[in-house]
């Protein structure tokens, strides 16, 4: 049963970490480990329309995550297309960011670089797919002229909202990169376990612990 918080983040990213050490500890190839990484994040899905959470971002992968051997590579592409494909039939608000001009951006997913909505709308997901942070940041430079300019509205992450909670699992506490504007005032909290293992409490233990932070954004 899920318990009643008296306060919900309106927009929380993901970084679902361990697949390859989950399969390692499996005694599975490495790459083996992504495809176990989706049904996670449909269940993670369910939770968040069941307490009505308006936006999750997900980090599919990097572009420094396309130097891993092409194996590897091959397989977390395909648990991101897949992925998305699924979340296609679903209710939800769709949209993938990520350098699409690069060949290791998937052809598949071209068509979701502008939001897609289906079913009830009744969720903004959004996929960080081949994403670098300088890419995404470098948008805001391509006009040097400027003396100032509103970076989130130039960046080319502009239409993925300000986070909340940043929700890491697989026990490491660093960013990796992931959104540097939309996590400026994020409170960022580690699941150690793996996610693969994920569990349901794992969420909700994250959203208890959010009950109790201080949200001041500076002020």
């Amino acid at each position: 049963m899920i318990p009643k918080f008296k306060r919900l983040p309106k927009h929380i990213g993901i970084i679902p970490d361990g697949n390859r050490r989950w399969a390692v500890n499996q005694g599975l190839s490495k790459e083996s480990g992504y495809n176990r990484g989706i049904d996670p994040g449909f269940a993670l899905y369910e939770l968040c329309l069941e307490l009505g959470i308006p936006e999750v971002t997900f980090y599919g992968f990097t572009v420094d995550n396309t130097k891993r051997p092409a194996i590897q590579k091959r397989a977390f592409q395909k648990a991101c297309v897949d992925a998305v494909n699924i979340l296609a039939n679903r209710d939800a608000s769709l949209l993938v960011i990520g350098n699409h001009e690069s060949p290791q951006f998937p052809e598949e997913l071209l068509p979701y670089t502008t939001r897609k909505t289906f079913g009830g709308d009744r969720i903004k997901i959004n996929f960080l797919v081949n994403y670098g942070w300088k890419w995404d940041l470098s948008h805001a430079m391509t006009n040097k002229a400027k003396e100032t300019c509103l970076l989130h509205e130039e960046i080319a992450s502009k239409d993925i909202s300000r986070i909340d909670l940043i929700i890491r699992w697989g026990g490491r506490r660093r960013l990796s990169g992931f959104l540097p504007v939309q996590s400026i005032y994020a409170d960022f909290y580690v699941v150690e376990d793996l996610w693969p293992d994920f569990q349901a409490k794992h969420f909700l233990d994250a959203l208890s612990w959010y009950q109790n932070q201080d949200i001041t954004l500076g002020g």
